[in-house]
């Protein structure tokens, strides 16, 4: 007659689909075809006549990002160049302002004052003022 089995069952493996299996082999091709899309571009590949039609957008772009690019780095350097203008105009300026004011305190002391004043007759008093009270009325 039968017989009965115990049998233990067991999942079976599910097989790794090949995406899983080679998913390093896809990164490989990606990859080169990076690297030939870098040897194209460097050999001139991408100047065939069927392809050009399609870069030039492209091509037109990056050549306006460049003369962006080299006008932003002139404009930098010429704005660099008129700060530096700017701050040896000040520092001359503070330098002769520092010297204008240290004559001005030196023509504005009391004995160079009388000194330019005696030529002309006017001499210094000796009595010293007298002072004026002003009676407020309310």
């Amino acid at each position: 007659m039968n017989k009965v089995r115990n049998k233990i069952r067991t999942k079976a493996r599910e097989k790794p689909t090949r995406k899983k299996r080679f998913k390093s082999f896809n990164m490989l091709n990606q990859k080169m075809h990076v690297g030939r899309s870098v040897s194209g571009f460097l050999d001139g590949k991408f100047l065939t006549r069927e392809n050009l039609g399609k870069q030039i957008p492209f091509i037109l772009y990056i050549t306006f990002l460049g003369v962006l690019y080299i006008a932003n780095s002139y404009n930098a350097e010429k704005t660099i160049i008129d700060i530096s203008k700017t701050k040896r105009e000040l520092e001359e300026l503070r330098f002769s302002y520092i010297t204008t004011k240290s004559e001005l305190m030196f023509h504005s002391k009391q004995s160079e004052v009388a000194a330019k004043l005696e030529s002309s007759g006017i001499k210094e008093s000796l009595v010293p003022p007298a002072k004026l009270y002003v009676k407020v009325s309310k």
